[in-house]
């Protein structure tokens, strides 16, 4: 029995850059809605409908809604198996990989912002992340481990985790140590992400047109 297609809410230069990505290295169908963020598509009612929150990414499939990235990437990972970029329950890398997926919503992005911000966190009793300086030691101790975040097994953490580092270096909230350098290179290097930039390059040429 055929399952549907995915439907996959995204906008160019965002953080739904990665779900592009990933949606590349499994190599599947889907459905595009491309929202001009420039022009507030992803505040209009008919977006809001589906993320109130006004945020790309978002994909449906059926019946299921499904927003925030890290769930988006652990959902289509394991729709589809058969690309291998998730490992199974059972598998003694499943905990790690779902540690490293949540590690990005809980603590990195929060971190990323009290870095732009230019502030001080939250006192350790309150603040679930802790602080910048042991949330990035923590990730750096683990890419060190390499070539990927889980060792030798590339995983839908890495698409994720590659495309979140290429932002944040560029934008100066993550020093390019390197190898956080190298562990970038090693990600942009891959054919699949380098089809989904060029993908999206077409998108920002179309609507800055």
């Amino acid at each position: 029995m055929n399952q549907p297609r995915v439907t996959f809410f995204h906008a160019p230069q965002s953080r739904s850059g990665g779900t592009r990505a990933l949606l590349e290295e499994l190599g599947v169908a889907y459905d595009l809605h491309v929202l001009n963020l420039k022009n507030g598509e992803q505040r209009e009612p008919a977006y809001l409908a589906i993320n109130p929150m006004g945020k790309v990414p978002a994909i449906r499939h059926g019946d299921a809604l499904i927003t925030e990235q890290p769930a988006v990437f652990i959902y289509l990972a394991d729709l589809y198996p058969e690309a291998k970029l998730a490992p199974p329950i059972g598998d003694p890398l499943r905990g790690p990989y779902l540690r490293w997926l949540v590690y990005y919503g809980s603590c990195f992005e929060p971190a990323m912002v009290d870095k732009s911000m230019q502030r001080e966190p939250a006192p350790p009793s309150t603040c679930g992340y802790g602080d910048y300086d042991t949330m990035l030691k923590t990730l750096v101790d683990q890419l060190e481990k390499g070539p990927w975040l889980l060792g030798d097994a590339f995983t839908a953490a890495d698409v994720l985790w590659g495309t979140a580092l290429n932002w944040t270096t560029m934008f100066k909230l993550v020093p390019e140590l390197p190898v956080i350098r190298a562990y970038i290179d090693r990600v942009l290097a891959r054919p699949a992400m380098q089809r989904a930039a060029a993908k999206d390059a077409g998108l920002v040429a179309a609507q800055s047109a």
